[in-house]
């Protein structure tokens, strides 16, 4: 497996587990409340996300990504809203089972991957590599040998020696 699949296999999994605690909250608060707006499993997804799942990416945004992180929590709230109001009005189920089963299993697994790809798209960016325009390495130096300097001093009639070590 490349260097590459084996880097979003870890991020992944990471952000299963933040996700995974984040959702429990979720599934306490949805079950207490059963139609509010909770924000404590955001905080933790959040925070989960920025220091372990996401650890490997630097903040990419003056607020380390906390308003994109937000408006993107708010706009993938629908899927799982969505999902609850087309069990309850369009199928016509409204009962404990089909509430959880459409708003907690399948809106919440349509909001944990759109959120998975946003996040890594828009919230927590890997750096810009650009090889083609990094400066060339010199070769290694030989500590034991002496280095030649080339000059164009007219004190100096032609290569200059640098006493070695």
């Amino acid at each position: 497996m490349g260097r590459r699949w084996q880097r979003l296999l870890a991020e992944a999994s990471r952000f299963l587990a933040v996700g995974g605690v984040a959702t429990i909250v979720a599934l306490f608060i949805f079950n207490f409340l059963v139609h509010g707006f909770n924000t404590e499993h955001k905080v933790i997804s959040y925070r989960g996300s920025r220091n372990w799942a996401f650890r490997d990416r630097p903040p990419r945004h003056a607020d380390g990504g906390r308003a994109a992180f937000v408006v993107i929590n708010v706009a993938t709230m629908s899927l799982p809203i969505g999902c609850l109001w087309i069990s309850r009005n369009v199928l016509g189920l409204d009962d404990p089972y089909s509430d959880n089963l459409s708003a907690n299993v399948i809106g919440l697994a349509m909001g944990l991957v759109a959120r998975f790809y946003l996040f890594r798209t828009f919230v927590f960016r890997r750096p810009v590599h650009l090889p083609h325009l990094s400066l060339p390495h010199p070769p290694a130096a030989n500590p034991h040998q002496p280095v030649t300097v080339e000059t164009t001093d007219s004190s100096t009639s032609g290569r200059a020696r640098r006493p070695g070590p």
